[in-house]
């Protein structure tokens, strides 16, 4: 057994969630992504004397959302506090933040994995703002700061040291992103800084019940780099303790290039912060009213719909997966399925056509041309038999998007491709093909009754696609074994 065997990873994680809110937490700024350098912001984002911050109304009613998602208490009554410290993208020299009372208190989150599901404890959210954006690969010489950043409405979510390797805490920062694409709180691109994690990083014996000291490796805003970072750290902390050596609880820096952590700085305590109060804003009042018509305001979220597809709709993991990994594709599929309740083929209609259609267009579905009732019609045809599925969707599917609006129907008939179940059509047909293959006949004859698919191929190949299926088949089995 490997050394490395005989430890396991804990690691507890920060989640910040920059909030799709119109403006700033604090004041009326753009919090919009992007902008000239230094243009998003006024007096108070920039802490000037004499300006008094103000709260964003959004900010709260986004955190009570994602704090009812998470099955967490809602604080009633919570308040903010400054956060004390110095970077030179920080304009103020403090942070607005929530300290004692958060607005939301513990709470859990299942997270899938491929052996099951994980649960992994809350403890707690809170509302703060964002610092400004420091940039060092601009100039030769100096370092640059964009303060666009600077007050950004964010959420916090702080996990107890429920993981237990990199895969877990992939999985959630997935799922948790997922989350609040639903909630519609947050874009969650990671790429943008919209979602960022902290992984605090510890080992312990395998059995112990005791932590050790953590590592806090700041702003993963990738998933890969994270995972990276977690099993980097795996492996340091143990070749340190192994060696006789001692963790010190520190920040650190993940190098991507190397896939190595560097020390930042000891690691601060709450107490290196100096919290105190917020000043000049009052506490964070809610009524039960106002909790209620949030909750009742909440839309359908991933583990209900995932739930619904497989139980109610029976269709199978993979499908509801796709199905439900993005919300407009998920509610567009909840509104076609209340119009046609084939569900399975409305699944393959959508994954194998729709989603393909959109991506190769780099369009919204609401962008889509073809309407859920042309589109419940086309499937119709194809279940009832008059159009085989190969010619629809190779044929008629394709003029569909050309001319959205037109009755299928009348385009599969316009285009001459309604299957027919003539009798005296189909015996035409099948007399031909039994005539031309003599040898596949005598070997159908003698015992090899998979040729059926071949002789089927041939009558839909003179037929152009046009005869019925099962009327085809039963003649072609009559006159096979007459």
């Amino acid at each position: 057994m490997s050394i490395y065997d005989q430890y396991e990873a804990v690691v507890g994680l920060e989640v910040h969630i920059q909030l799709s809110t119109k403006s700033k937490a604090f004041c009326g700024d753009a919090a919009a992504f992007g902008g000239d350098q230094n243009t998003h912001i006024s007096a108070i984002s920039l802490g000037l004397p004499g300006t008094l911050p103000r709260l964003n109304k959004s900010q709260v009613e986004y955190a009570v959302r994602l704090g009812l998602a998470l099955n967490s208490k809602i604080n009633q009554r919570n308040f903010f506090d400054r956060k004390n410290y110095f970077y030179t993208d920080l304009p103020k020299g403090y942070q607005i933040t929530q300290d004692n009372e958060p607005i939301c208190l513990g709470g859990n989150f299942d997270i899938e994995m491929k052996n099951g599901s994980r649960n992994i404890r809350i403890h707690h959210i809170h509302m703060e703002e964002d610092a400004g954006k420091s940039i060092h690969d601009q100039h030769p010489k100096y370092s640059q700061i964009d303060l666009n950043r600077a007050g950004v409405p964010l959420l916090e979510v702080v996990t107890e040291p429920d993981f237990r390797s990199a895969e877990e805490v992939d999985n959630f920062m997935t799922q948790m992103r997922q989350l609040v694409r639903y909630l519609g709180i947050s874009d969650g691109n990671m790429e943008q800084g919209s979602m960022r994690c902290d992984c605090n990083i510890s080992v312990r014996k395998k059995g112990a019940t005791t932590y050790g000291q953590r590592c806090e490796v700041k702003n993963m805003n990738s998933m890969r780099f994270a995972r990276k970072a977690i099993e980097f750290e795996f492996k340091r902390q143990i070749d340190l303790i192994e060696s006789g050596g001692k963790v010190l609880q520190q920040t650190l820096n993940f190098d991507a290039a190397t896939g190595t952590t560097s020390p930042l700085r000891d690691k601060e305590d709450a107490h290196d912060y100096r919290y105190f109060p917020e000043p000049d804003l009052p506490p964070v009042v809610l009524a039960d009213d106002y909790i209620d018509a949030i909750k009742t305001a909440m839309p359908p979220l991933p583990a209900q719909l995932k739930k619904q597809f497989q139980k109610e709709l029976g269709l199978n993991e993979y499908d509801t997966n796709l199905l439900t990994e993005d919300k407009s594709v998920a509610l567009f599929f909840l509104d076609f399925v209340k119009e046609y309740s084939n569900y399975k083929s409305a699944a393959n209609l959508v994954i194998n056509k729709i989603l393909p259609f959109l991506n190769e267009k780099n369009i919204a579905l609401s962008q889509f041309p073809i309407g859920i009732k042309n589109l419940s019609a086309f499937l119709k045809l194809i279940d009832d038999g008059q159009v085989s599925s190969s010619i629809a969707y190779q044929r008629l599917f394709p003029e569909l998007l050309e001319k959205p609006n037109s009755a299928p129907l009348e385009l599969a008939q316009s285009l001459n491709l309604i299957q027919s179940s003539d009798i005296g059509f189909l015996e035409d047909l099948v007399q031909k093909t039994i005539e031309n293959n003599p040898d596949k006949v005598k070997a159908y004859q003698n015992g090899k009754k998979g040729l059926i698919g071949f002789f089927m191929g041939e009558v839909m190949k003179q037929s152009k696609g046009k005869a019925e299926p099962k009327a085809t088949n039963a003649l072609l089995r009559k006159y096979l074994e007459s």
